[in-house]
C-alpha cells in the first residue's frame, strides 16, 4: 500500500508540473467551469422567481444541492475523469500495453495517471456555495451531520468513477467507446436536480440500479433535512457505492481478459 501512495504522489507532482507549464490553458478551463457553474445557479434563480418551492426543496436548499453536485463532479473530474475517458484511446492505439506491463495493479495504473488542479479549485467553489447556502438557511449542522456529509461526498465520487470505468471497459469490445464515456459525463448532470421532480420509476432506476440521482441528493438531505432519516439515507448511498465499486472491479478484470495487445 505504501508503494502505491508513493507512486500516486509522483503522478500528482508530474500532473501539477504539466498544468503549470500551460498556465493560460489552466486559467481558461477554470473560467469556463466557473461560468458554467454560475449558469446553473442563474437557471434555478429564474425558476424560483416564479415558485417558492420545488417539492420539499426551497431556493437555498436547491442552491446547496447544486453546490454539492459541483463538489462531487469536480472532485471526480480532478482525480479520475481524464484518466477514465482516455481508456478507449489507450485500447485503440495499443498504448495500454505499456501500462499493463507496469508492476502495479492495472486499474490503478489507468485511473491515476493525470490530475486536474483546475477542477479541484472549482470543487472549492462548490464548497463555498454550500457554506453560503447554509448561512442563508440559518443552519449550523452538527459535527455528526458534517462528517456524514463528507463521507457521502466520497461515495458520490466513487459511484461516478465506478459507472464510468465500466463504460470505458466496453472499449475492449467496441474500440471507439468514447461516446459512452462522454455520454455518461453529460448524463450525470441530472444529479444536481432535486429528486422529487422525477417520476417514481425513474427515481428507482437511477437511485438504485444506476445510482446517479442519489449522488448529490443524499448528502444534501443529510445536511439540511432534519426530518429525513440520515441513517437510512447513508445506508442506501454506502450500499450503492460499495456495490458499484465491486461490480466495476469485477467487470474491469473480466474485460481485461478480452484485451489483445498491440503486439499480438
Amino acid at each position: 500500500m505504501r508503494r502505491y501512495f508513493e507512486i500516486y504522489s509522483i503522478m500528482l507532482r508530474n500532473s501539477l508540473i504539466r498544468e503549470m507549464s500551460f498556465k493560460a490553458n489552466f486559467i481558461l478551463w477554470m473560467l469556463v467551469e466557473v461560468l458554467w457553474f454560475c449558469g446553473q445557479i442563474f437557471f434555478f434563480s429564474i425558476i424560483f422567481g416564479e415558485v417558492d418551492e420545488i417539492g420539499d426543496w426551497t431556493k437555498w436548499e436547491v442552491v446547496l444541492l447544486v453546490g454539492t453536485h459541483q463538489m462531487i463532479a469536480q472532485l471526480f473530474q480532478a482525480f479520475f475523469f481524464m484518466n477514465i475517458s482516455n481508456i478507449p484511446e489507450l485500447v485503440r492505439t495499443g498504448k495500454l500495453d505499456s501500462l499493463l506491463s507496469l508492476p502495479i495493479d492495472s486499474q490503478f495504473a489507468v485511473s491515476t495517471k493525470q490530475f486536474g488542479l483546475d477542477s479541484l479549485l472549482n470543487a472549492m467553489l462548490g464548497g463555498g456555495v454550500v457554506l453560503f447556502s447554509l448561512a442563508k438557511l440559518d443552519l449550523v449542522p452538527g459535527p455528526g451531520a458534517v462528517l456524514l456529509y463528507l463521507i457521502a461526498l466520497l461515495f458520490g465520487v466513487a459511484i461516478h468513477y465506478s459507472i464510468m470505468l465500466a463504460l470505458a471497459a466496453v472499449s475492449f469490445w467496441i474500440v471507439r467507446a468514447q461516446g459512452l464515456v462522454y455520454g455518461y459525463f453529460n448524463f450525470l448532470q441530472i444529479a444536481r436536480y432535486p429528486d422529487v421532480i422525477f417520476p417514481r420509476l425513474f427515481r428507482f432506476i437511477f437511485g438504485w440500479i444506476i445510482p446517479v440521482i442519489i449522488v448529490a441528493n443524499i448528502p444534501s438531505r443529510i445536511l439540511i433535512k432534519p426530518l429525513s432519516d440520515p441513517g437510512a439515507l447513508m445506508l442506501q448511498l454506502v450500499v450503492a457505492g460499495s456495490l458499484a465499486l465491486f461490480l466495476s472491479r469485477v467487470f474491469w478484470r473480466f474485460a481485461l481478459r478480452r484485451y489483445s495487445s498491440a503486439s499480438s
